[in-house]
C-alpha cells in the first residue's frame, strides 16, 4: 500500500466515523487477531526498517501499543490453550513430561487436546448471547471432541493442526480443512499452497469469511467474538499472486504485507457496517518469530534468540489494542501483559464473572486500557513441564537455560534456536540449572539479555530475595493439569475426519499403536 492509498483510506475513515456510534447499552464485541511466528520486530511501528506494515502502524497510532507484551509459551499449542483459557499451559495440560523442559505441541498423531474440565473464553461469552466463529488454526487437539464447536464456537472455517505438508495420504494424510464442524478439503489437494512459489489464496480466504461475519453480524445486532487465527506467517509460507514478490524481505515478508493488509480491511469492515467503537480489537501473535529458519522467518527486534526458547526473542509478542473513543489513541503502556489476560479483560469488559473454581493466571487490563493504569504482576516463563524464568517489574530470573538438545542441533549442522547468538554459559544445547543461583537480567538495560547482573552486586542482592518469594509461593500453590502431549498414535491421525464421507474421502485408519511421543526441542 503506497502513501496516496494510505490518504485516501484515512480520508475514508474520517467519513464512515460519522456514521459510528458507541452502543454503550449492549456488551461490546470482541477481535483477536493472532498471529503464527510473527515477532516483535516484524511491525514498523516497533522498528522493522523496510516499514511494510502501514495498517497496523495506523492501528498502533490510533490505539495502544504494548511493547512488554507476553505469550505463555514459546510454542503454538501450549500458548493457545492458555490465551483461551485464561490459564498457564502447566494447569491446562497443555505440556508433557516426558523429558524435563520439552516443548510439545500438537500435530495430527497427538492423542490429547484441550480437556473438557477447562473453560474456554468462547463458552463464557457464548452462555451470555455471544456467536463465536474461529477462522484459521485451531491447534487445541484434532479429534472430534475436541474441536472449536465442541468448545464454545458457533463457526469454524479452518483447520485443527498447522499447514505442513504435502503428505502421501498413505503413510501420512494431508490435513484437513473445516467448514463448522465438517471437513471441506484438504491442503495441497483442495486448498493449494505452491511449496516452490509459495502461493496460495488462504490469506484472501480468511479475510473474506472475516468481513462477511462482521457484516452478518452487525445487521443482527447480536454481539460477537471474532478469532482470526491465520498463519501464513509459519513455514511453509504462503501469500498470494498480487502480493508475492512484493517485498523486500522475501516470501517471509509478502506473507507479513498480506496478514497487515487483512488487518487493515477487518478494521474497515468494522467502521463501514457502524460497529467500531463498540468493538475491542487486540493483535499479538502466539509466539515469537521462528529465527532457526533464518531469512524464511521473522525478527525479534532486540531480543535474545525466538520461538522455542524462554528468552524474550520467544515470549514477548508485537501487541496493540484498539478501540475507537474507548481506548485512548496514541498510547504505550509498559505493562507486563500475557495473552492470558485477554481471558480476564474481554470477561471484564462485557461483565461476565470469572470462574470461581480454578486459578485464573490471566488477569484483567481494563484499567489498563480505559485508563492508563499499570498492574504489578509477575511473568512465568514456562517450556514444558519446567519453570524456566520468571519477571518482576523490569528484572527477569533464569532458573534454568538452554536453547535446543543436541540431538536437535547436530553438533553444528542442524536447527539453531539461537542463530548467530551465543551468550556464555546460557545459550547453551545442554540444560542448565540455576534455581541455587539464578541468572538475573536488567530487561530495561539489557533486553538482548547478554549481561548477567553479577550475585554480588547491590541490584541482585535487593531484587532477587523478592523473586524468589515469588517463584516458592507460585510452586508451593500449583497443582499441575495432567498432561495431554505425552502420546501419539498413527491411528488417530486425519484419516476419516468427520465429512470426509460426504465428499467420498474417507482414507482407511491404521491399527492403533500408542507410544510416549518423542520431543526433541
Amino acid at each position: 500500500m503506497d502513501k496516496l492509498e494510505i490518504t485516501e483510506l484515512a480520508e475514508k475513515m474520517k467519513i464512515i466515523n460519522k456514521n459510528n456510534q458507541f452502543n454503550d447499552g449492549g456488551k461490546p464485541n470482541f477481535v483477536i487477531l493472532l498471529m503464527d511466528d510473527m515477532g516483535w520486530g516484524d511491525l514498523g511501528v516497533f522498528g522493522e526498517p523496510n516499514k511494510e506494515t502501514p495498517n497496523l502502524d495506523q492501528m498502533a497510532a490510533e490505539g495502544m501499543l504494548f511493547p512488554d507484551f507476553y505469550s505463555a509459551n514459546p510454542l503454538c499449542s501450549p500458548s493457545r490453550a492458555a490465551l483461551l483459557s485464561g490459564r498457564l499451559p502447566i494447569r491446562n495440560g497443555f505440556y508433557t513430561n516426558n523429558m524435563p523442559g520439552r516443548n510439545a505441541y500438537t500435530p495430527q498423531n497427538i492423542v490429547g487436546g484441550i480437556p473438557d474440565y477447562e473453560i474456554l473464553l468462547p463458552e463464557l461469552l457464548q452462555q451470555n448471547g455471544y456467536r463465536n466463529k474461529i477462522i484459521g488454526k485451531w491447534h487445541l487437539g484434532h479429534q472430534p471432541h475436541y474441536h472449536p464447536l465442541k468448545h464454545g464456537f458457533d463457526e469454524w472455517f479452518g483447520s485443527p493442526n498447522c499447514h505442513f505438508g504435502p503428505y502421501d495420504d498413505k503413510t501420512t494424510p494431508n490435513i484437513p480443512i473445516y467448514r463448522d464442524a465438517y471437513m471441506i478439503g484438504r491442503y495441497f489437494e483442495d486448498f493449494v499452497i505452491d511449496i516452490k512459489t509459495g502461493e496460495s489464496n488462504l490469506t484472501q480466504m480468511y479475510i473474506k469469511e472475516a468481513t462477511d461475519f462482521i457484516e452478518k453480524q452487525s445487521k443482527t445486532g447480536q454481539p460477537f467474538f471474532l478469532y482470526w487465527a491465520v498463519d501464513a506467517t509459519h513455514e511453509p509460507l504462503y501469500a498470494s499472486s498480487s502480493f508475492l514478490g512484493t517485498s523486500r524481505r522475501g516470501l517471509y515478508g509478502d506473507a507479513v504485507r498480506e496478514l497487515d493488509y487483512g488487518v487493515g480491511q477487518i478494521l474497515m469492515a468494522l467502521w463501514t457496517f457502524g460497529i467500531a467503537k463498540n468493538t475491542f480489537v487486540f493483535f499479538s501473535s502466539d509466539n515469537g518469530a521462528a529465527t532457526y529458519a533464518k531469512t524464511q522467518g521473522g525478527s525479534n527486534g532486540p531480543f535474545l534468540c525466538g520461538k522455542e526458547t524462554t528468552f524474550e526473542g520467544g515470549m514477548r509478542e508485537p501487541s496493540v489494542a484498539w478501540w475507537p473513543g474507548i481506548v485512548s489513541s496514541g498510547q504505550i503502556s509498559f505493562q507486563t501483559g500475557s495473552l492470558m489476560d485477554l481471558f480476564s479483560t474481554l470477561l471484564d469488559l462485557s461483565n461476565i464473572s470469572l470462574p470461581a473454581d480454578r486459578p485464573i493466571d490471566g488477569i484483567s487490563l481494563k484499567d489498563v486500557l480505559l485508563n492508563g493504569k499499570t498492574i504489578e504482576r509477575p511473568i512465568f516463563y514456562y517450556r514444558g513441564d519446567l519453570l524456566m524464568a520468571v519477571r518482576v517489574g523490569q528484572y527477569k530470573a533464569h532458573l534454568w537455560t538452554w536453547s535446543n538438545s543436541w540431538s536437535e542441533f547436530k553438533n553444528g549442522s542442524g536447527v539453531d534456536f539461537c542463530p548467530g547468538e551465543n551468550v556464555v554459559e546460557v545459550t547453551t544445547h545442554d540444560q542448565k540449572n540455576h534455581t541455587l543461583q539464578p541468572l538475573l537480567f536488567d530487561l530495561g538495560a539489557d533486553p538482548g539479555e547478554k549481561y548477567v547482573i553479577k550475585p554480588t552486586s547491590p541490584v541482585y542482592q535487593k531484587h532477587m530475595p523478592s523473586i524468589i518469594s515469588i517463584v516458592k509461593e507460585h510452586l508451593a500453590n500449583l497443582v499441575p493439569g495432567v498432561p495431554q502431549l505425552n502420546l501419539c498414535d498413527d491411528a488417530v491421525m486425519n484419516w476419516a475426519p468427520p465429512g470426509c464421507e460426504k465428499l467420498g474421502r474417507c482414507l482407511p485408519i491404521p491399527k492403533s499403536n500408542p507410544s510416549k511421543c518423542d520431543w526433541p526441542h
